[in-house]
């Protein structure tokens, strides 16, 4: 059925479908209508049976998700950027104990500076906590991801993240093919778990693990992503089958079969970089996207596979990994050991920054042209940047920049050009 509805309440509509016993949440923007939803529908009695769990802070929604995962329950939280990082501790448990949850992460910038608006750094901080990270595009594909990430989740005992960015998707009005529920129940089957609390027959969970054990463990984790590899592309194409359309799997390519230069993202910016090569390949440039789904496991053999007869390649980041530069691009210089390619890697969005058409346009043609740097920032107030480094060689004191400016104003405008 074809609806105009918000994301969030697609992303809650379509959690609903997948029959969570167990929801424990806590509101942070851009997350919140998500909760909302799905806590309306559990005091309406829509989805039933199901607990809804208020909680007082992110690190006891998932202390609550893992006790609750343990007890045999079909779980499912939320949260986003400073609420990520809030819950660390317990989201390393949670993989670490094999959990089948599943998290919705509506992706923001992490401070400090406090900032609310979209990029990619909460997810990016955990990328290796052992959670498999799927990256949604457009709002379909965030529905429908969700239910893809229960039935992963469940046949490979490990918890997924579906990650969309914050505001950008959770905040707008799409229209969204919303599933059945006799859809959902044909592909996601009641939840068996693998190891559940009795206190009948009690064991022990979490115990502690000395030197002997603790790098098999570690490598068993591994291994169940490396098995979710195979799993994802064919729960894409069993989706398809009882849906109707494409969503999901681990890559996807967009005009790529004869591109020279291919820009490579994840999330919704593979919308604004896909309406820019289609005016670029209507003038003649042989340019194509690579966007991943898949982010933890990462498809190497996909990935090099999709890029290795282009002659460069330009990654697109909404992260950044301070002291070094990309965080994806990283990942697919390995995917592409051993090959002869240029490679870029360009910044951008950070903190919520728009992304447009005519900067993406200047910066695949300086690509082209191969007149990039190996690391750039797109749209960077490169006056302002310099100002404040020289403000930062004038007074070296404790404190942030702010602080020096209230201090010493009289200071910094005598000194500074």
């Amino acid at each position: 059925m074809l609806s105009q509805i918000e994301g969030s309440k697609a992303v809650a509509d379509a959690v609903a479908q997948c029959r969570p016993e167990v929801i424990c949440a806590y509101p942070i923007s851009p997350q919140t209508h998500i909760v909302e939803g799905l806590s309306k529908l559990v005091k309406t009695g829509d989805l039933t049976p199901c607990e809804y769990i208020n909680v007082e802070s992110e690190f006891a929604a998932m202390s609550v998700a893992i006790g609750s995962s343990a007890a045999g329950a079909r779980t499912y939280t939320a949260t986003a950027s400073q609420g990520l990082l809030y819950m660390v501790e317990a989201v390393y448990n949670a993989s670490g104990l094999g959990l089948p949850i599943v998290m919705t992460v509506a992706n923001r910038a992490i401070g400090s500076p406090i900032n609310i608006w979209n990029d990619h750094s909460d997810t990016m901080s955990q990328r290796d906590s052992g959670w498999i990270q799927l990256y949604a595009e457009t709002n379909q594909e965030a529905a429908d991801l969700h239910i893809q990430a229960f039935k992963l989740a469940e046949e490979l005992s490990l918890p997924v993240m579906v990650c969309m960015d914050g505001f950008i998707l959770t905040h707008a009005y799409e229209r969204i093919d919303q599933p059945t529920q006799e859809q959902v129940d044909a592909y996601l089957p009641p939840f068996t778990p693998r190891q559940t609390l009795d206190p009948d027959n009690p064991v022990s969970i979490g115990a502690m693990v000395g030197p002997e054990a603790f790098s098999e463990v570690r490598y068993l984790a591994h291994a169940k992503q490396m098995l979710a590899l195979e799993r994802i592309p064919e729960l894409a194409v069993e989706f398809n089958e009882i849906f109707g359309r494409e969503s999901g799997g681990l890559i996807h390519t967009y005009r790529a079969d004869d591109a020279e230069t291919m820009i490579v993202a994840l999330g919704s910016v593979l919308g604004t970089i896909k309406d820019t090569v289609d005016e670029m390949r209507d003038e003649g440039h042989k340019i194509g996207v690579l966007g991943i789904t898949s982010f933890r496991p990462f498809p190497q053999q996909q990935v090099r596979e999709a890029l290795v007869n282009a002659q460069r390649v330009l990654v697109l980041e909404k992260a950044l990994a301070v002291g070094i530069g990309g965080i994806v691009s990283a990942n697919v210089r390995t995917s592409l050991s051993g090959v002869q390619l240029r490679g870029y890697t360009a910044i951008a969005g950070l903190g919520g920054r728009a992304i447009t058409r005519e900067s993406l346009r200047s910066l695949f043609e300086n690509a082209e042209a191969d007149a990039l740097e190996p690391l750039t920032f797109v749209d960077m107030d490169w006056e302002l940047v310099q100002r404040e480094l020289q403000r930062d060689q004038l007074i070296r004191r404790p404190g942030t920049a702010y602080e020096h400016q209230e201090l010493n104003p009289g200071l910094v405008a005598a000194q500074l050009p």
